[in-house]
């Protein structure tokens, strides 16, 4: 699903496209972020990830950030695209590209992004090992699931 700035794909992410949705002859800095899957994670070496999502409401919450980044720094664009199923090491999660007229701007707003993503985006983590997997919770950490499946709060939203 997707919206003009905002997309949540099971489709590989491709950076220049997300920074087209950007580009702007007011702009004098273009940020990006690319979140990968890394290979290591609190010493256990992960061979894949999966995540899911509940797809209308990711894109309506990514909406909201890129909302609230405009209204706390006026005169920027952000486009963010978030993948989603099976992920080998290396591959893109996330991309956050953001414009603005100064690169201050356009730093803070992204690192903004990325948070607030993290925050309140419902999409989920599996991770999987060598020996085993497990769902992590909410991106932030904040969030645990005692049966190890987020079905219970997916259902829920």
């Amino acid at each position: 699903m997707t919206s003009e700035m905002h997309e949540v794909t099971s489709e590989p992410l491709q950076l220049e496209h997300v920074i087209r949705k950007v580009e702007s002859p007011a702009a004098g800095a273009i940020t990006t972020f690319i979140g990968t899957v890394r290979e290591w994670t609190k010493g256990r070496r992960t061979i894949y990830l999966e995540y899911q999502a509940y797809v209308p409401m990711a894109v309506a919450m990514l909406e909201q950030i890129g909302h609230e980044v405009n209204t706390r720094w006026p005169g920027t664009k952000v486009a963010i695209s978030h993948r989603i199923g099976s992920l080998n090491i290396g591959e893109a999660a996330v991309i956050i590209a953001v414009s603005s007229p100064h690169r201050r701007v356009a730093y803070e707003a992204n690192a903004y992004a990325i948070e607030r993503i993290k925050d309140m985006v419902p999409i989920w983590k599996k991770e999987h090992w060598e020996n085993g997997e497990k769902w992590i919770g909410n991106q932030a950490g904040t969030v645990v699931y005692p049966d190890g499946q987020p079905e219970k709060e997916m259902k829920q939203t």
